[in-house]
């Protein structure tokens, strides 16, 4: 049965969808299928840069310590950078662009200048390791990539790196930081090429089961549709408070940037959302919980999204009293599910409402939802497809759907899903279904109500406080000591990230390494976040399957056990 907010929430998305309304719905084709689509979004993201940042021209955009900047500033910045590129760089049309860089404005602008230059806006994860970045430097072809000086200095270590890197310093001024890149705009006008809503847009990176993170590709449309879905979530929400009499307008619309940009939830809902609602970005190139609060009470920020671990330490932080955290209506968080004890005690102890959203790389972000009062009556659910473009499905093996109630792979069809990974035909065929449903990997199941419930996954990935890693990658990253003659990485559950990777290690001459060894190993080869945060030196030989495969369910029961047993003992 449905709630009252579920009624008040399918009642104001008809109308804003319905003919007439500011998100009405037309149709595309793909997969054989008819999607919806909402109509009046802007075709490609140069549009709606341009169309947003001219209606929020004088609006306070991107505040970073103490440079604060307006939509008309940033956009002023992107066209030099757009032209530089052009023009000075020779970037053409479906070029990509990488960047590898933490949060910054002049990141912002690199971003937004890529993709009015033509290019394809490349997402570097900053946290990879020298080899990690050449892998996708590699993989997606990049001609040019902008780094900052921790990245530049990993890039320099690499021999026979073929794309171009340009250093730009991000704690710099953003007239400073980008004095390299616009040095470049030499004397005459550059023409900016002309995009369509099908021509390349970005590339994301994502970990499956298969070991190095493959380039998810999306178009102009895939994109700008995925940020007006999140649009069109916001505006039924403001609808119903208004509806309510809840005041939204004491403050600028503002959120805090304390996520990576180079992650999915950062880079749509996050940052490419904002234009549309003129919100005011406030940047934390690291994430400190105290920091957190003293920007959300100077900022007086009004919405806040991260992994459930940040909300966790901001609600179980000593001086939380000490800041005005009253202008935050929503206490938002992805990448991981919350435990419940959390999700009520941010109703109890905080004056905004809790809720969670669950989306992909590869979906733009776009999936379910869980707001407020529902998210309390079902904190362990992920809430319902998010209108008005997601279809979401429970399939079994073949792509067929099981019968409601039952387990079965977590699918979406949306047009805001990607067109493919990069160079990867067979993995592009493998992730949908004939009918153009995209395979999470995540085994669900729907209730009566059609609430997702996550309870597994199929690929063999650990969700580390939002960020996936790859079993297999962490493996191979294993085989390449030579003295490691069996692996195997599983997650371990953790208090403060949800899980940790752990490993059982069996060397090839007992005693050879310690596990410091090993770590010191793995750290010059893999980020950091996916080195295992506990390893296990097995005597034996690794139990096996008939088929010869290491027993890793086994090895996971039997290590997580263990490792819970130590726990408490420690306790």
């Amino acid at each position: 049965m449905k709630t009252e907010l579920d009624l008040k929430m399918d009642a104001t998305m008809a109308a804003l969808t319905g003919e007439g309304g500011p998100l009405a719905l037309g149709t595309t084709e793909r997969f054989g299928q008819t999607l919806p689509m909402i109509a009046g979004a802007p075709p490609t993201l140069p549009a709606y840069f341009a169309h947003y940042s001219q209606q929020h021209a004088a609006t306070e955009f991107l505040v970073s310590g103490d440079e604060r900047l307006t939509y008309a500033d940033v956009y002023a910045r992107a066209e030099k950078v757009a032209a530089a590129l052009v023009g000075g760089f020779g970037v053409k049309k479906g070029d990509r662009v990488g960047i590898a860089a933490r949060n910054s404005t002049s990141w912002i602008v690199l971003y937004m200048g890529i993709l009015m230059a033509g290019g394809v806006a490349t997402l570097l994860n900053g946290w990879w390791q020298s080899e990690e970045l050449q892998a996708g430097v590699d993989d997606v072809g990049c001609t040019l990539v902008f780094a900052d000086p921790p990245r530049c200095k990993r890039l320099a270590d690499l021999a026979g790196l073929k794309a171009t890197v340009v250093e730009f310093d991000d704690l710099q001024p953003i007239d400073a930081a980008l004095a390299p890149i616009l040095a470049k705009v030499g004397d005459g006008a550059a023409d900016l090429p002309q995009v369509g809503p099908d021509d390349h847009a970005t590339i994301l990176f994502t970990s499956g089961s298969t070991g190095q993170s493959k380039g998810a590709l999306s178009t102009h449309r895939q994109v700008t549709q995925g940020v007006f879905n999140y649009l069109g979530s916001a505006l039924m929400m403001m609808a119903i408070g208004a509806q309510e009499g809840v005041v939204t307008n004491q403050y600028q619309p503002s959120t805090l940037l304390n996520l990576p940009l180079f992650h999915v939830t950062a880079e749509v809902p996050v940052f490419l959302q904002s234009f549309a609602i003129g919100r005011k970005l406030v940047l934390m190139p690291k994430w400190n919980a105290e920091e957190a609060m003293r920007l959300m009470d100077r900022e007086k920020i009004t919405y806040f999204v991260g992994v459930p671990l940040m909300s966790f330490e901001i609600l179980n932080h000593p001086n939380r009293h000490q800041y005005d955290l009253s202008s935050v209506a929503d206490f938002a968080a992805g990448g991981a599910p919350r435990p419940v004890e959390h999700v009520n005690r941010i109703e109890q102890e905080m004056e905004g409402k809790p809720l969670i959203g669950y989306g992909l790389t590869e979906t733009n972000g776009v999936g379910t939802g869980n707001w407020r009062t529902n998210y309390l009556a079902k904190p362990n659910s992920a809430g319902r497809p998010s209108m008005p473009l997601v279809d979401l499905a429970i399939l079994d093996d073949a792509g067929a759907p099981v019968p409601q109630g039952e387990r079965g792979e977590v699918a979406i069809r949306s047009v805001a899903c990607f067109q493919e990974y990069w160079g990867k035909p067979e993995a592009t065929a493998e992730a949908y279904t004939a009918d153009g449903y995209f395979r999470t990997g995540d085994i669900g199941y729907l209730d009566e109500d059609g609430y997702l419930f996550i309870v597994d996954r199929k690929k063999d990935i650990i969700i580390r406080g939002g960020e996936n890693i790859s079993c297999q990658e962490v493996e191979d990253a294993l085989y390449q000591h030579p003295d490691v003659a069996e692996a195997a990485v599983f997650g371990l559950p953790d208090e403060r990230y949800g899980e940790v990777p752990g490993a059982v290690v069996h060397l090839s001459t007992p005693g050879a390494v310690t596990v410091d060894d090993i770590c010191a190993f793995l750290t010059q080869h893999i980020a950091a976040f996916k080195v295992p945060q506990r390893i296990w030196l097995a005597d034996e030989a690794l139990p096996r399957l008939g088929t010869e495969k290491i027993d890793k369910v086994s090895l996971r029961t039997k290590y997580r056990a263990l490792a819970a047993t130590e726990a408490a003992a420690a306790a």
